[in-house]
């Protein structure tokens, strides 16, 4: 079966993801006044790899990290560190959904590149599903609205780094196994978070009080992981990223409910047109794989 022939498995599979990046989001604000992005990264990559690796062993499957795409995981790997903390640094700086939707400037980046690189052809309806999701961002953004310069700035330059991991994992899903893919994110990214967090010869240890939400975030990235990796071995990437906007108005409705950040009308109405262009690309997609 192709990849374009599985869009609701895909669909099926960014509910996970989304879910699993608002909960991230949750934790990673819980504990920024303990612990730096780079501790945060470090202690969350450190806690993906003990899981990974207890899954591979158990499971017989750890001998699928190998190393013969290692330069092509080292690109993604650093693309998403330097996203991830960029990302981490604007959470504390700005609200939810700024945040995310200034992230959401990603899959545009992502249907350059991936046209570019993987060969995908830019369709009507993935334009249209990309073009309706980010004006959907911006309505419920609202660019002008107010927020800290710095902290936006950094939003929209972590877009880029995701971009660039997105497609990077694209193409490691033609060769490379789950497991593989996973192993060395999570190694790869845990000796990054030792490089950046100890170069000051200063290092945080959590709390008794913080380390739930620390281990929250850590298992949050893994399963976020796991559910984008998923998604992009079953479906296009410029088919999988426009689905990711639907964690725009899930976590404007979570900023609501935990940290009293307003929700009007306008994540409404940007909500809608999330849904819509999703719903086109999803049928269409559907309607191409039957045909």
């Amino acid at each position: 079966m192709t990849q374009e022939s599985r869009p609701f498995l895909a669909a099926a599979w960014m509910i996970g993801a989304i879910f699993a990046f608002s909960s991230m989001a949750v934790g990673g604000r819980a504990i920024a006044d303990e612990l730096d992005t780079f501790e945060l990264m470090m202690y969350r990559s450190f806690i993906g790899l003990f899981v990974i690796v207890t899954f591979g062993v158990l499971s017989g499957k750890l001998h699928e990290a190998r190393t013969n795409r290692i330069g092509l995981h080292i690109i993604r790997n650093a693309s998403h560190f330097t996203g991830q903390n960029l990302w981490f640094y604007a959470l504390t700086l700005i609200p939810l959904a700024p945040l995310f939707a200034l992230e959401f400037t990603s899959p545009i980046w992502v249907v350059i590149l991936a046209t570019l690189f993987l060969g995908e052809r830019l369709t009507r309806m993935r334009t249209l599903a990309v073009a309706l999701g980010f004006i959907g961002a911006l309505i419920v953004a609202r660019p002008g609205a107010g927020g800290d310069p710095l902290g936006l700035a950094l939003a929209a330059g972590s877009a880029i780094g995701f971009a660039g991991s997105i497609v990077c994992t694209k193409m490691l899903t033609r060769t490379e196994t789950i497991v593989g893919i996973l192993f060395w994110l999570t190694f790869l990214q845990a000796i990054m978070g030792i490089v950046a967090t100890s170069w000051d010869g200063d290092v945080a240890w959590p709390s008794t009080a913080a380390w739930p939400w620390v281990v929250m975030v850590g298992l949050a990235g893994l399963v976020a992981h796991t559910c984008l990796t998923n998604a992009l071995k079953v479906a296009p990437a410029t088919v999988v990223t426009p689905m990711d906007f639907i964690r725009l108005p899930a976590i404007a409705v979570v900023g609501m409910l935990f940290y009293n950040e307003p929700l009007d009308a306008f994540v409404l109405i940007g909500a809608l047109l999330i849904f819509g262009g999703n719903y086109l690309n999803i049928w269409a997609e559907s309607r191409k794989a039957n045909a």
